[in-house]
């Protein structure tokens, strides 16, 4: 099947199982389903040709489909545990649409800080690189991890390198994680490469500033995504005045 350079499809996985948070995807955030925030902004980017709920629940699949995304098919049970990565979310997917996209972005479903320049960066950034693969949602570690310490089985603190203790923060390397928002690919260069892990020297990171990043997997990151919105609402309301 010939790729057409022109077709993005957005995927938003969102399986019904969550157990810290139950049906986490579709729990009100600020008035509205905390997966509409991620449909919303795939829409408004006007960046894809379809964008897809991939979800094993109907009443997930009700609440995508009243805010615009399309669900073609339930996702099977074999592949909607807490096990199952995304990527094998992601090919079942484009397997069940046979369509002929060139790039697919994942797009998380309690993600309701992305913005819309951040999406159409990790895209543009993709189409411009000589050979890169993927491009994601990245941000700085707030501390630096060569100065982080463990506790034994006894309690007590221990620092796999002491002689980091000593050095300034300033001088010591910066290291950055997944953002968790969104993730391109570029489906025919995929082909090419045989690397299924994400961070590799064929992947582009994203920089996103830390106060858009918020990974909710607790109530407790629950609780401080609403804290963080709240505050990011008050000070776009402030900018605007």
């Amino acid at each position: 099947m010939k790729l057409d350079k022109t077709k993005c499809l957005a995927i938003i996985p969102a399986r019904a199982g969550s157990k810290r948070i139950p049906l986490k995807n579709i729990k009100n955030f600020f008035g509205k389903p905390i997966i509409s925030y991620s449909i919303n902004s795939a829409k408004d980017s006007g960046l894809f040709s379809d964008i897809i709920v991939s979800t094993d629940s109907k009443e997930i699949a009700e609440v995508a489909n009243k805010f615009g995304a399309k669900t073609p098919f339930l996702r099977p049970k074999n592949i909607s545990d807490d096990f199952t990565p995304v990527i094998d979310v992601t090919k079942h997917a484009l397997k069940e649409l046979d369509q002929s996209y060139r790039y697919v972005c994942v797009i998380y479903a309690t993600a309701p800080f992305i913005q819309l320049k951040y999406l159409t960066k990790g895209l543009m950034t993709l189409k411009n690189s000589k050979n890169a693969i993927n491009s994601f949602s990245a941000t700085a570690s707030p501390h630096p991890i060569q100065r982080m310490f463990q506790i034994n089985e006894e309690g007590y603190s221990f620092m796999r390198n002491p002689d980091n203790y000593y050095k300034r923060s300033q001088d010591l390397e910066n290291f950055y994680y997944d953002a968790g928002q969104f993730y391109w690919t570029d489906l025919q260069r995929e082909r090419e490469s045989k690397s299924e892990v994400l961070f590799n020297q064929q992947s582009i990171p994203i920089i996103l500033p830390q106060y858009l990043v918020n990974d909710i997997d607790s109530e407790e990151d629950w609780k401080r995504a609403e804290l963080l919105y709240e505050s990011f609402l008050n000070n776009q309301t402030l900018s605007n005045d």
